[in-house]
């Protein structure tokens, strides 16, 4: 077990971009970036014995910053707040008083505005070797993209013995605010990558969000019996999907809230590699890339529509306008707290 940090030689803002790698006793291998808390790398051994990433992204930090890259943003591998997916017409309300947001995706406020955590250096502020831990904060002071509040974050990334990533995380505030935190990372389980419609798939969910015609959820549940959102047992992701959609769907989960558990299973047959993910979350949207247009990721190779899946564990979209979903105002007396896990194993 092992963390070890690496000058990126580049500053933002003043503030120095490291590269942090988790290193476990198997040699499973993370490459973190405390610049959005990108998850830059995730290395495992498949089932030919060789090691291979998971996660999509570039070679050199100085891409994330690349200009053609943030034209057509995927938010590759980072992390999204202070509100994750859609906020209707980039307004809320609490405690009587209404916020209004910049309107990003449309009317809509996507993934925390202009400038969210995902473009922010974050401070490292605890790391431990023997358990192959960092802990990264950040404080988003009261006003950042108008949000209310002073908020201060941190984020645990844990690599264990037995290939789980552990997310963990927790804020505070000092003034009722909106809240809802995610991981963006893309991942596909295939050696040479590639179009995901024929890795396997199940999400724990029985019942899927409605959306608008811009993707922001409207408060109805349907199940998705009968549909082709229908996951509920392994199932190749394009087996029914329209291909020139995919998927950009929230999944409500078949669980107790706040416990953590089993969201999504997902397997491909030539690694040999299976993805668990486990949250605390009561959502899990799925989302298989289809706005990406990216040049010369990883490798050199152009990334296209469909060459990934994302499993964003969250509150539910909107729900800070929608009273009867969970709430996702966070007051100055409580503590948010998030675990999410990334278990990779060979396919039994």
């Amino acid at each position: 077990m092992s963390v070890q940090q690496t000058s990126t030689g580049k500053f933002i803002d003043g503030e120095e971009v490291i590269a942090i790698e988790l290193t476990n006793s198997k040699g499973t291998y993370v490459k973190i970036f405390n610049y959005g808390a990108i998850i830059n790398k995730f290395i495992v051994q498949n089932a030919k014995g060789e090691m291979q990433d998971i996660v999509l992204g570039f070679d050199d930090f100085e891409q994330y910053l690349n200009p053609e890259y943030l034209k057509n943003y995927p938010y590759f591998g980072a992390i999204i707040g202070r509100y994750a997916n859609r906020i209707k017409n980039g307004t809320f309300t609490i405690d009587g008083e209404t916020y209004q947001l910049a309107q990003n995706n449309g009317a809509d406020t996507l993934h925390g505005g202009i400038v969210g955590f995902d473009r922010k250096v974050w401070d490292i502020v605890e790391v431990d070797d023997e358990k192959s831990t960092v802990t990264l904060e950040y404080e988003s002071e009261d006003g950042e993209e108008n949000f209310p509040g002073n908020l201060v974050i941190d984020l645990t990334f844990e690599l264990t013995d037995n290939d789980e990533l552990i997310l963990s995380y927790e804020a505070e505030t000092d003034k009722a605010t909106a809240i809802n935190l995610t991981h963006h990372g893309y991942f596909n389980l295939a050696p040479g990558g590639g179009n995901v419609k024929n890795h396997q798939l199940q999400i724990f969910g029985s019942n899927y969000l409605e959306q608008d015609e811009n993707y922001c959820v409207t408060g109805k549940l349907i199940p998705v019996t009968g549909t082709a959102l229908d996951f509920t047992k392994l199932k190749e992701i394009g087996r029914d999907w329209d291909e020139t959609e995919g998927y950009d769907q929230s999944f409500v989960l078949d669980k107790t809230y706040g416990d953590l558990t089993l969201a999504s299973k997902t397997t491909e047959a030539e690694s040999g590699l299976t993805l668990n993910v486990y949250t605390t979350e009561p959502v899990a949207h799925l989302y298989t890339a289809k706005y990406v247009d990216v040049k010369s990721g990883k490798g050199g190779k152009d990334y296209v529509g469909y060459d990934a899946f994302c499993i964003e564990t969250q509150h539910h979209p909107n729900g800070i306008n929608i009273p009867e979903f969970p709430t996702t105002v966070l007051k100055p007396e409580d503590l948010y707290t998030q675990t999410t896990i990334y278990k990779v194993s060979l396919t039994k």
